[in-house]
């Protein structure tokens, strides 16, 4: 039974909820995943040490700025959770990240050699405009010179975070924008802001700073890693269910 100040919460009552707000099915989807995870890290021989845990929680602890033992504890009783249930949630983390990179860190760079493409990188600015008129007019200040782009996106972006920054997005992947988005973008001049393109409910210009040829390092590896990881485990995941 769990606790918030001193009104008792019953496991029923928690479940009950979840159900209500159609929560269920994710939860235990994640309490397969993780049975899944702990059976495979055995047939592996894959463990765990306690001075991997502290190692982690101590990483986690100075990012959150949890410095005392007392601040420590006060996170967790916030939480609802132990200090060994906390312990237990980072040992289950680094099962799952040893087991990834034990199925798949020799399949990795092969993966990137087949879909090098994908991984092409661009500095990469927008502006986003409610409508397809106000891209055009900006597009066309932008092109006389009447503006820059940096300047249209930092004046008329509807989003506030993208005025901000003056409408950079960093350095963006082609796996990260949508078929048409990439070849809008990848077929680009470095310097000039594209034709206005259709998203959504919004119309968006774009410019690319320069391009980045893909290479394989350690970002790249552990993105593939990870999304091997997760499509091996919604296999297995559905596998399992299919069994019963």
């Amino acid at each position: 039974m769990l606790k918030i100040v001193d009104i008792p919460i019953h496991s029923e009552d928690v479940i009950s909820s979840l159900k209500k707000r159609v929560c269920i099915k994710d939860v235990c989807r994640q309490v397969i995943y993780q049975r899944i995870i702990q059976e495979a890290s055995t047939a592996f021989g894959i463990q765990v040490d306690a001075e991997e845990v502290q190692t982690e929680s101590e990483r986690f602890r100075h990012e959150n700025r949890l410095q005392s033992a007392q601040s420590t504890m006060a996170w967790l009783e916030d939480q609802l959770i132990t200090a060994d249930d906390w312990e237990e949630g980072i040992a289950q983390q680094i099962f799952s990240k040893k087991l990834s990179y034990h199925l798949f860190n020799d399949e990795a760079e092969k993966y990137f050699i087949q879909n090098k493409l994908d991984f092409d990188r661009v500095n990469l600015y927008r502006i986003v405009t409610s409508s397809k008129p106000v891209a055009y007019e900006l597009l066309y200040q932008i092109e006389e010179e009447e503006i820059s782009f940096y300047e249209a996106a930092q004046l008329y972006d509807i989003n506030e975070d993208n005025r901000l920054v003056c409408g950079f997005q960093g350095k963006i992947s082609r796996w990260q924008l949508s078929p048409q988005v990439a070849a809008h973008v990848f077929g680009s001049v470095p310097g000039r802001p594209t034709e206005p393109i259709e998203l959504e409910d919004c119309y968006a210009i774009f410019m690319v700073r320069n391009f980045i040829p893909a290479e394989y390092d350690a970002t790249v590896q552990q993105h593939i890693i990870k999304k091997l990881f997760s499509e091996w485990l919604e296999r297995e995941y559905e596998r399992q269910i299919h069994s019963y």
